[in-house]
Formats: C-alpha cells, sequence, structure tokens
C-alpha cells in the first residue's frame, strides 16, 4: 500500500517574451512505495500535468520562454501583477427625437512606429546633407 500526503503550492510565473505575470495553485501528491520509492505526482485543476519547472506555457502570448518566482514572491511585490483590464466605456446613444449621430471611437496614430522609421530616417537625411557640405567645402 502506497504511503503520502498531499501539499498545495501556488507557483507565480513570469513570461520572458511578454512580461506577463500570474500565478498557478498546484496540488503536489508526495507518494512512497512499499519499497521506499518516492514520487511526486503534480495536479492542476484536478489533472494530472508535469512540474512547474518544465516546459509551462505563457497563456497570454503562448510562449515557453517563462521564469518562476520564489512560493510568495508576488504577494511581497503586488505591483508585478498587471492590474486587471479596464472595462470599456458606455456608448451612449442620442435621446430619440433629438438630432445628432453617433461618432465612431477615434483610433489613434502609431507613435512608436512613427518615431521607429522617422528618427532614423531623419538622421540619415542629416548625414547626407552634412556629408555633401563638408565634401563641398574640402574639395580638392
Amino acid at each position: 500500500m502506497p504511503d503520502g500526503f498531499e501539499a498545495r503550492e501556488k507557483w507565480p510565473f513570469e513570461c520572458l517574451r511578454c512580461l506577463y505575470v500570474w500565478e498557478e495553485d498546484f496540488v503536489v501528491r508526495h507518494l512512497t512505495d512499499v519499497h521506499g520509492n518516492e514520487v511526486e505526482i503534480w495536479l492542476s485543476s484536478g489533472v494530472s500535468v508535469q512540474p512547474p519547472w518544465s516546459g509551462t506555457c505563457c497563456p497570454h502570448c503562448g510562449a515557453y520562454h517563462v521564469t518562476s518566482f520564489p512560493s510568495g514572491y508576488l504577494a511581497r511585490h503586488p505591483e508585478l501583477v498587471p492590474d486587471p483590464a479596464p472595462e470599456p466605456a458606455p456608448v451612449f446613444a442620442p435621446a430619440a427625437g433629438q438630432p445628432g449621430r453617433m461618432s465612431a471611437p477615434r483610433t489613434n496614430l502609431p507613435g512608436r512606429l512613427l518615431v521607429a522609421l522617422g528618427v532614423p530616417l531623419a538622421m540619415f537625411v542629416g548625414y547626407e546633407l552634412y556629408a555633401n557640405t563638408v565634401a563641398v567645402a574640402h574639395h580638392h
């Protein structure tokens, strides 16, 4: 007859790709058979799973490049846990009988993309202008 006990463990993780932080609850069954062999069975939601340190997948982006924190780490560092997603703002329709139209929500320009493309382009043009000015000034 195998002998053993169960323990509940909460493992905090962080995805090294998208920096998403989350926790998972596990039940660990520690069993010892009649020959003295010890084995651990990891359960998540009642289903047998691999140990948390082997092959954990990010639920946010699907990457397998994940690290774990020491147990209780996120409880001591709540700033690492992402805030819940904000609820969408209610859309108000004009009252019946009032003229008006619904306007589509404005989309923001992709500012980072514009900066990523604009800064190198501006530097290239500036360098070319400088190089041509120096070449004309130091004509041999």
